[in-house]
């Protein structure tokens, strides 16, 4: 795949001058320099729990959560993504690999016929940040907004000032939103996952 150069790289306006070169680096560490988003989404021990690593047909080794940076390690992956405190637990012993920290995240147990969606911010960026200055390979961060939920105010405004902040840091910000609540019909609708798209690009995600 084509490579890019740092001058092709497009930093937002909210990217503090200090932390220009850090954005451009990230930025090209998380798509291997290609522009593309290279992400290995790891962030399913809370999403899905037990059922996507353990049962029949899964690999036993599926089960440990370290198989999943090995993986990372030994991919070409471009971050990987997951929850600060499954970073933190592994991240000493596989210093390689480009980190972004998932900020939210719920459980499936609540059903979207029972409530609509909600996925609560976890911690504050101070403290990813914190992780960064430790040592730990840190390029980004990620949040999840489920638009059409009752809740989606709360997670557009969590959404929006971490991105603000983790680009005055110099961090890329992954968001992953889904049209999803008790107000949305079909969630494939081709119309509703563009307007998603447009809508994490008004709140400024490097990445949809």
């Amino acid at each position: 795949m084509e490579k890019i150069t740092a001058a092709q790289v497009a930093v937002p306006a909210d990217v503090l001058p200090e932390a220009r070169e850090t954005y451009i680096e990230n930025y090209l560490a998380a798509t291997q320099g290609t522009g593309r988003l290279m992400l290995y989404a790891c962030d399913q021990k809370i999403e899905h729990m037990n059922g996507d690593f353990f049962g029949e047909g899964i690999d036993p080794a599926d089960n440990d959560p370290e198989h999943l940076f090995r993986i990372g390690a030994q991919g070409v992956v471009g971050v990987l993504a997951g929850q600060k405190g499954l970073v933190a637990r592994y991240a000493a012993d596989y210093p390689e690999i480009n980190y972004l920290i998932k900020m939210n995240s719920k459980t499936n147990l609540v059903d979207t016929k029972q409530d609509d969606p909600y996925s609560p911010q976890l911690y504050s960026l101070e403290s990813v940040l914190a992780m960064r200055d430790a040592g730990v390979n840190i390029v980004g961060i990620g949040y999840t907004i489920y638009l059409g939920s009752e809740y989606e105010a709360t997670m557009m405004s969590e959404a929006g000032e971490l991105i603000a902040e983790a680009h005055a840091a110099g961090l890329i910000v992954v968001l992953w939103i889904y049209p999803r609540g008790k107000a949305v019909e079909n969630e494939k609708d081709a119309d509703l996952i563009a307007g998603a798209a447009g809508v994490a690009l008004c709140l400024g995600a490097d990445f949809v």
